[in-house]
């Protein structure tokens, strides 16, 4: 197994002293769950992961010479740190190639699924902070939240924003269809100003699908979606 990493090693920039840490990171629950003996997976070190990624983006935004204000820095870091961001990171460096999955999630085309490559992006920053500290990760992962293709505009935050203006508006989302295959969802999303639909979106998560309804509300609203900080 150590052997067929060697790619993902030269793709993160770092050659593992503890290369136990970097396959613990691709492995999900559904092959250790298969395994005759145990053998640890990758939840712990997503836990992991998940604040080292916070503490990169944020540190990357208040250092940033736009100096924006806490609002934006907020509103940034949270599109930057969401399950979609760690996907669409995660496809960049064909993450999906090295998982250890068990069968049923292979055949389920696990691979390709947005939770379970957004998890597995976490957990390879954890392995990565482990083994070579937060520098190492710093390397690796500001090419990527730098990247104009990867940044996501976080047009819910800024909808609840003008919304909670009117203390007594209500704003909710509802997913009101969900199809295809579970490698290959397609979500639709309402969101609803108490009894109004306001905004319709459509994605391969349910948190993509907010956000471009979202996005439509904002125009509906006639508030720009074009000039959201990043």
């Amino acid at each position: 197994m150590e052997e067929n990493l060697q790619g993902l090693e030269r793709t993160l920039g770092h050659r593992f002293t503890d290369i136990r840490l970097l396959v613990t990171a691709v492995t999900h629950s559904s092959f250790a769950n298969e395994q005759r003996r145990e053998t640890e997976y990758n939840e712990r070190l997503e836990f992991l992961g998940d604040s080292v990624l916070s503490i990169v983006v944020s540190e990357y935004l208040f250092t940033s010479p736009k100096h924006l204000p806490e609002g934006d820095l907020t509103r940034v870091r949270a599109a930057l740190v969401c399950e979609n961001s760690c996907y669409e990171f995660a496809k960049q460096i064909g993450l999906g190639q090295y998982l250890r999955l068990g069968r049923g999630e292979e055949n389920s085309g696990g691979r390709t699924r947005v939770s379970l490559l957004a998890d597995a992006f976490e957990a390879v920053l954890g392995a990565l902070y482990l083994d070579g500290g937060l520098e190492t990760v710093r390397r690796f992962l500001l090419p990527l939240v730098k990247s104009e293709q990867a940044v996501p505009e976080d047009y819910k935050t800024r909808l609840q924003e003008i919304i909670q203006q009117n203390p007594e508006e209500r704003l909710r989302y509802v997913v009101t269809s969900e199809s295809g295959p579970d490698h290959n969802k397609r979500f639709v999303v309402e969101v609803h100003l108490n009894s109004n639909v306001i905004g319709t979106g459509e994605g391969h998560s349910k948190k993509a699908a907010e956000q471009q309804a979202a996005r439509e509300a904002l125009r509906l609203f006639g508030d720009s979606t074009e000039d959201i900080p990043l």
